[in-house]
């Protein structure tokens, strides 16, 4: 592993960070009343629409928005406490849903407008929804969904879905008066419902306060490297309906009170770069694939656009050291490894900079290609074993966070639990539970300098011929390889070995699969990690199967390998 330079400001940094969450707080007045009376005019959103034109909304204008749609909902019926269902991508009106929500003391729960009817079905009737906000995305999925929700009351349709719900938003918002009175909120008062992914089971519902927007604070600023600078502009690919979009991008650089690019197109590389570029991205998300992808398509960046990226963030996976060299080298940007779940977000990661009190810039702590870095200042993060008890350094274990900082304060980031769900809420803690530690399900090893490095998900892990393999390192390893553009390995079962080594391998433009280019790739992967690492098998594939939040389910395509191991 490569050693640190000198420079490492990291111990002082936790030391001297303390939580002040106050007893009331609420989303909505943190990320946009205060800035629509103190900086009305500064831009809040703009949104990048796909044939080049642009549409902005200041902070006036979207506290006046959310005004008004507060008094929609409440006209609704929309209490304190109720679920208000959000089905739309990236556009000025999502935001203001959940703003509207907040002020209510409603909880807003995303959800992505990629999903089918059943997907929507479900997580409608587990949380009772009784109003769904919704545009032409997804309206024609959630009115065949509503047919099995009795609880939901009503569809508030939007942009082009007016004329098929039950309430046109254009005409309800004009009803409604330009100013509201905020429901006062505590902070551990619920705010968000997000439902996590559901690859080993149903979906389970994750209760996130209002609080927990300030225990991301501290990750959101580190990752991007201290957010400094009066013309701050971030964008991220990452969809609004998930934790990455939500908790990453929008709710933080809005508490900032910065201005967030929005883009409803689907995510291409080479855009990436023109919208960066036009719109003068100066922070971003990306996660692994799309780096990888744009790294593929567009090999020297800087020779291209014009950017003025001053961070970049990256989770959802291992980024790997090919791409954290090319993001040093051609866009001039250490990348930012971030960890985190919907449960308990941004707890580990990297800070290439930080600004002191005068305004003078420091170096951080110096990011290590291929780990995922440090605990971010506020949180106590260890690896446990099977035990329960705190791994050896160089040991393998489950990364998990405490609910008490290092100074033994409340770390405000925990989510309140799983919605309806004390059992699973109860599973994922170990310990006292005013004295816990929160379990995330990720592998991986801590080293003397407290520096994390994945290993993989727990139920990805596997064993081939006695050894254990996680499939981080050797995808990383593919992806190098020019002919790669994205990789997945699984285990394929055998009889002798228990499991072969398999990769799905999605090849880059202009290679064609055969059995000399699976060769080449096994030589290369022989070449550089241990040799019961090499995939026995590659099977070319045009797509790998992703969620919507970025990740690869290889899960999905581990169940091909053992449906296709059963006899018939």
């Amino acid at each position: 592993m490569p050693q640190a330079p000198d420079v490492d400001r990291y111990t002082d940094l936790h030391r001297q960070f303390v939580w002040r969450v106050p007893p009331r707080f609420n989303i909505a007045e943190a990320c946009c009343g205060r800035w629509a009376r103190s900086t009305p005019q500064a831009l809040a959103i703009v949104v990048a629409h796909e044939d080049g034109t642009t549409q902005t909304c200041s902070y006036a204008e979207l506290q006046v928005a959310t005004n008004r749609l507060s008094g929609v909902l409440a006209r609704l019926g929309v209490q304190r406490g109720d679920r208000v269902a959000i089905v739309m991508p990236q556009r000025v009106e999502t935001a203001v849903a959940h703003l509207a929500a907040h002020q209510l003391g409603a909880i807003a729960m995303p959800l992505a407008m990629l999903f089918g009817p059943d997907a929507l079905e479900y997580r409608l009737n587990d949380s009772r929804a009784q109003v769904a906000i919704v545009d032409e995305s997804a309206i024609a999925n959630l009115l065949a969904a509503r047919v099995a929700c009795p609880a939901l009351q009503t569809v508030l349709a939007v942009g082009a879905a007016q004329g098929q719900g039950d309430l046109d938003w254009d005409a309800a918002m004009r009803r409604e008066q330009p100013c509201f009175t905020p429901a006062g909120t505590r902070c551990d008062d619920a705010a968000v419902l997000v439902y996590t992914s559901g690859t080993t089971g149903p979906p389970k519902g994750a209760l996130i306060p209002q609080r927990a927007l300030i225990g991301n604070l501290s990750g959101f600023v580190c990752s991007q490297n201290w957010f400094a600078g009066a013309d701050a502009a971030f964008w991220s690919p990452a969809d609004w309906a998930w934790t990455g979009g939500l908790m990453d991008a929008l709710l933080p650089t809005l508490y900032f009170g910065r201005t967030i690019v929005a883009s409803r197109a689907r995510f291409d590389p080479v855009r990436a770069f023109e919208l960066m570029q036009r719109h003068q991205v100066t922070h971003t998300f990306l996660f692994p694939t799309a780096l990888k992808a744009m790294m593929k398509a567009v090999p020297a960046p800087r020779d291209a656009y014009a950017l003025k990226l001053r961070a970049i963030m990256s989770a959802g996976e291992a980024v790997g050291d090919a791409v954290f060299t090319y993001c040093h080298d051609q866009l001039g940007v250490t990348v930012n490894e971030m960890f985190g779940q919907t449960e308990v977000n941004y707890i580990v990661g990297n800070c290439g900079s930080f600004i002191d009190r005068e305004g003078r810039a420091h170096s951080a702590w110096p990011a290590r290609p291929g780990s995922m870095g440090r605990p971010y200042p506020g949180h106590r993060v260890e690896v446990l074993g099977d035990d329960g008890n705190i791994c050896p350094r160089g040991t393998p274990g489950d990364v998990a966070v405490h609910r008490r900082d290092v100074h033994g304060q409340p770390d405000p980031v925990f989510f309140l639990g799983y919605w309806n769900n004390d059992g699973a809420t109860r599973a994922k803690f170990s310990g006292d539970p005013n004295d816990s530690w929160c379990r995330t399900g990720d592998m991986a090893v801590m080293d003397e300098d407290g520096y994390l490095w994945y290993q993989g998900r727990s139920d990805d892990m596997f064993k081939s011929a006695g050894y254990r393999i996680g499939p981080g390192e050797i995808e990383n390893c593919l992806v190098k390889h020019p002919a790669v553009a994205n990789a997945a390995v699984v285990p394929k079962p055998d009889a002798e070995r228990g499991a072969l080594v398999k990769a799905y391998v999605v090849l880059a433009p202009g290679f064609a699969p055969g059995p000399q280019l699976v060769a080449a790739l096994q030589q290369h992967v022989r070449g550089k990690l241990a040799p019961y690492e090499v995939p026995k098998e590659v099977e070319f594939i045009d797509a790998l199967p992703m969620t919507t939040t970025g990740k690869v389910q290889r899960r999905v395509l581990r169940l091909r390998e053992e449906a296709r191991a059963q006899p018939h």
